[in-house]
């Protein structure tokens, strides 16, 4: 198992942000670039609802994203397989709140990924 660098782990999830403000964008009628907090917070939070139910739901049936798939990595529980989408609903809630995932323990891990029971790897099918 290869832990992946912080730099790929950061791209997968800038496409995935893309994406989701792109699917808020065309399915929820929300500004491109979204109004900021101050003018209209409620875009902000439907692009950040979609940003965790699109990774969620990825994540969670087929172990990765748009972005984790393009990048290469896979997310998986302890025995490699996908971690179900309650547990990732639980990893993108925390990783959101943006502190649990910049403390990380030596292997790469994040408190969202403690919480979930969840690891990123290089997927060697991809990368």
């Amino acid at each position: 198992m290869e832990i992946p660098s912080l730099g790929r782990r950061l791209a997968a999830l800038m496409i995935d942000w893309v994406i989701a403000m792109l699917s808020a964008v065309a399915l929820a009628g929300v500004e491109f670039p979204p109004a900021s907090l101050s003018k209209d917070p409620s875009q902000t939070f439907i692009v950040l609802g979609f940003f965790i139910a699109e990774v969620a739901l990825l994540d969670g049936l087929l172990g990765s994203s748009i972005g984790k798939r393009l990048m290469g990595l896979r997310l998986e529980n302890p025995e490699g397989r996908p971690i179900g989408i309650p547990r990732a609903v639980i990893r993108m809630v925390l990783l959101c709140l943006f502190l649990p995932a910049v403390v990380m323990t030596d292997d790469k891990r994040g408190l969202h990924d403690l919480a979930a029971g969840s690891r990123v790897v290089r997927d060697p099918a991809r990368a």
